[in-house]
């Protein structure tokens, strides 16, 4: 059974990963303020903690969870592995569009995709600067399922040329969609694709196709979005799927698989969080969390120890669908 902090190798890279790590969204304010005292005692949480892997990005607050996460990463001692995208550029305007998921974000910062090859130098720069660290590990094109040309062919030699110097370790993508993850794998040399909300108890997509080319490929996978935005945690009217109002259909099905394992004294939150590791491709698993009382309950969820063959049990119910052999 994996535990929170217990660190993997991956598998192109002299990289070590904790099995949980912390996502950035969340204490950037997305949807709801966070205060910056309740940040700082979240990030170090995880530090203690023994996690050692965190994902951030300039989008997230508008360049708020960089600085919050820098501000805290860059005063430690201990090892950290620090991953964070490019493909969007924050511009200064006089007003920029309204932002519903991060109230707390800049009035005057606006963010832009930019994936041309100065774009992706200049959103690199922008990031070590926000950050105030030393070193950035893992650099991840960023949601290019529309750009996926220029990915290749303009962003991707921009970060091999940095992992070449040695300025950054390893290169991936951050995305949400399965075609679109394999179009990219298949014409650049991936280390890690940190993959949002395709491998979870309600969509289990990722399987197919991806989970297998990835291992095939030897490129690590980081899942994401285990709760689909929030429906997997608590599964009632008003709950969220995709970041959208979940229907009545989504809501009845993670109802369905809650009661299931409530059966067996199994938190839906628990199985959650510990079910993307089910699949060999996958490294570690996301959570963002908005505060250290969400990371402590997410801990402990993922270091519960389940039944072996609780998978099968869900497939056998017909809640899951069958991982092919």
């Amino acid at each position: 059974m994996a535990r929170h902090n217990q660190k993997v190798g991956m598998k192109r890279v002299d990289l070590e990963i904790s099995r949980l790590s912390l996502g950035t969204a969340p204490l950037a304010g997305l949807f709801k303020s966070v205060d910056i005292a309740e940040s700082d005692q979240l990030i170090n949480t995880a530090l203690e903690s023994g996690m050692n892997y965190f994902d951030t990005a300039p989008l997230y607050g508008h360049g708020l969870a960089e600085q919050r996460l820098g501000r805290i990463l860059g005063k430690v001692s201990k090892p950290f592995v620090l991953q964070t995208k490019v493909g969007r550029v924050l511009n200064w305007v006089e007003k920029a569009d309204p932002v519903p998921w991060f109230p707390d974000a800049d009035p005057h910062i606006q963010p832009v995709f930019d994936y041309s090859a100065d774009g992706i130098k200049r959103s690199f720069n922008e990031s070590l600067e926000r950050m105030g660290v030393d070193h950035i590990d893992i650099a991840l094109m960023h949601d290019a399922e529309n750009h996926i040309p220029q990915a290749i062919n303009d962003a991707y030699p921009v970060l091999a040329d940095f992992k070449r110097q040695g300025i950054i370790k390893a290169i991936g993508i951050g995305i949400n969609f399965c075609d679109a993850a394999i179009e990219i794998m298949k014409n650049v040399d991936l280390d890690i694709a940190l993959l949002a909300g395709r491998y979870t108890l309600l969509d289990q997509s990722a399987q197919n196709k991806l989970l297998p080319y990835a291992l095939e490929r030897k490129v690590d996978i980081t899942i994401g979005g285990v709760f689909n935005s929030g429906v997997l945690a608590d599964p009632k009217p008003g709950a969220t799927f995709e970041y959208l109002p979940a229907s009545d259909e989504i809501i009845a099905k993670a109802q369905a698989i809650g009661a299931f394992l409530k059966n067996l004294g199994i938190p839906l939150t628990a199985a959650a969080l510990q079910f993307p590791l089910r699949h060999p491709a996958v490294t570690s698993v996301l959570t963002g969390s908005r505060n250290s009382s969400e990371l402590t309950s997410n801990m402990a969820d993922f270091d519960l120890d389940l039944p072996a063959d609780i998978w099968t049990q869900l497939e056998d119910a017909g809640l899951i669908e069958k991982m092919p052999i």
